[in-house]
């Protein structure tokens, strides 16, 4: 590291003043989040067949068991590339869903999470398990996609309520928009080199050696959050039950 990429030294005054003046900035980007948070409660809503059918571990299901009893539901669409090695799997989805882990905030504010993926449900709940996942997790037959897609594609996410037996979309959305469920950017942004993503406004000289290709995703030929299950002797092959160890890539939903 030479002294063009580090941040001028000054005096703690000069250091704090200068983060004073960033902060009007931010408090008026969390006001402006705010702000689009309450228009995003109270857009209409659309209605969705309940009895659209899921598979799960016990098999078929209808979409609206997936709520578990409970009123709201937010769903990740996991995208899936059949047939394919562990490794050449969605690293973005891998990404995303992989670091909502802890679900008791959300049933305590009556909201379900659950993972719809795009693949068969043996070889995708194999992967699943893989990582080291345990929230709910259920494939969506081909029938399916269409009721629920209507149009659109794997890798986004969609917000649900449910009024008895009926049930609405009420919102969804997909690139960044889904970068919430992504706790690791928001701390990043925080840090002096940020993401280190060659499409960041960063001083000359600062890091940058991701491209955002779903290289950014990746370590070494396979979705970066695998290697720790690797390491620790997880089985990633998802079809015949033997270890794998086989690299690729294929971008997907980055």
């Amino acid at each position: 590291m030479t002294a063009e990429n580090k941040p001028p030294v000054v005096s703690r005054r000069e250091w704090l003043a200068s983060i004073d003046t960033l902060r009007a900035r931010e408090k008026a980007h969390t006001r402006e989040g705010d702000a689009i948070a309450a228009a995003r409660r109270r857009l209409p809503m659309t209605e969705v067949d309940p009895s659209t059918p899921l598979v799960g571990g016990n098999g078929a299901v209808p979409l609206i068991d997936i709520f578990e009893g409970r009123i709201q539901l937010f769903v990740s669409y996991h995208m899936w590339h059949d047939g394919h090695t562990a490794a050449d799997q969605c690293e973005g989805c891998t990404f995303f869903t992989g670091q909502v882990r802890e679900l008791s905030y959300l049933h305590q504010r009556d909201v379900t999470f659950a993972v719809l993926c795009q693949g068969p449900f043996e070889e995708s709940d194999h992967y699943r398990r893989f990582m080291g996942w345990d929230m709910p997790w259920y494939s969506v037959p081909a029938e399916s996609h269409e009721r629920l897609l209507a149009g659109r594609h794997f890798g986004m996410k969609a917000c649900y309520l449910r009024d008895g037996d009926r049930v609405y979309e009420t919102y969804w959305t997909t690139g960044r928009g889904v970068e919430p469920m992504a706790p690791s950017y928001g701390i990043l942004d925080m840090t002096v080199y940020g993401r280190q993503e060659t499409w960041e406004d960063s001083p000359s000289g600062w890091p940058q050696p991701y491209k955002t290709d779903g290289q950014q995703f990746r370590k070494d030929g396979r979705p970066t959050a695998q290697w720790a299950q690797i390491t620790a002797g997880h089985n990633d092959d998802l079809h015949s039950g033997q270890h794998s160890t086989v690299a690729g890539g294929s971008g997907c939903c980055s």
